[in-house]
């Protein structure tokens, strides 16, 4: 397991959190809920530094392009200027695929399936989980720092906008 970083100060978090308009899916109610909670849970508890600034809090604009790259645009909440970066959403295709369909097996197995069956696909769907969030820490290693319960936030949200209604 890879060691989380250590941030010196209290004030190295994302505050803010927006996304362009353009990136987002055409959702369901439900699917703009879930957005609506990663946001929340990822401002709620998060840890964040782009490797080349001394201060924060962060207000961070994410915009995805044509589900290729995700842009990062990371101000203090003050408006000064940190860092821009990309990561490339390629890498991330077949994990947020399989992602999708253990989590529509996980629903439709808690209509039908033993306790014990529900639990081995959740198992399985929080393995898929984990292993996206360390893609994406690894993606991000040499622009910004993260802890792990930020990563598994992010991809919580990556997820978020590439999901389409069924």
């Amino acid at each position: 397991m890879t060691e989380e970083p250590d941030f010196e100060t209290g004030d190295h978090h994302i505050a803010e959190l927006h996304i362009d308009d353009a990136s987002l899916p055409v959702t369901s109610v439900e699917m703009q809920h879930e957005r609506r909670v990663a946001i929340f849970d990822l401002i709620e508890d998060n840890q964040f530094k782009p490797l080349e600034s001394s201060s924060g809090p962060y207000m961070v604009h994410l915009a995805l392009d044509e589900s290729r790259r995700l842009h990062f645009d990371v101000n203090t909440t003050l408006g000064v200027p940190r860092a821009q970066f990309s990561v490339s959403m390629v890498p991330f295709r077949r994990i947020v695929k399989d992602y999708f369909l253990i989590c529509e097996s996980y629903h439709n197995a808690i209509r039908t399936a033993t306790s014990a069956q529900i639990e081995a696909i959740d198992m399985g769907r929080r393995g898929l989980h984990n292993e996206g969030s360390r893609l994406l820490t690894d993606s991000l290693r040499n622009q910004a720092e993260i802890s792990f319960n930020t990563s598994r936030r992010l991809f919580t949200l990556i997820c978020s906008l590439h999901r389409r209604p069924s």
